[in-house]
């Protein structure tokens, strides 16, 4: 049976509460992004949290805000795509 990306992530084994911050958390969301950075499945963390428009926590080093972005400018795209 072949791991799943989740299974590859530099967090696993991790305390999953570093990378859900409460508001003004905000060193502890700057801790959960550098774990992110160096990790080998980063993009695909990030592309399933925006796919599945996961509202809370850090993933693939992105907060939600930022992944909100990420999906308005993906619509954008397939709307430009489209035309």
């Amino acid at each position: 049976m072949n791991a799943g990306w989740w299974e590859l992530g530099a967090c696993v084994g991790m305390d999953s509460e570093l990378f859900h911050p409460h508001d003004g958390e905000n060193a502890k969301a700057e801790a959960a992004r550098a774990v992110c950075a160096g990790c080998p499945v980063r993009n695909e963390c990030l592309d399933d949290a925006v796919t599945a428009n996961v509202q809370y926590g850090v993933w693939g080093g992105t907060t939600p805000r930022e992944r909100r972005r990420i999906r308005r400018q993906r619509a954008l795209a397939r709307k430009a795509g489209a035309a």
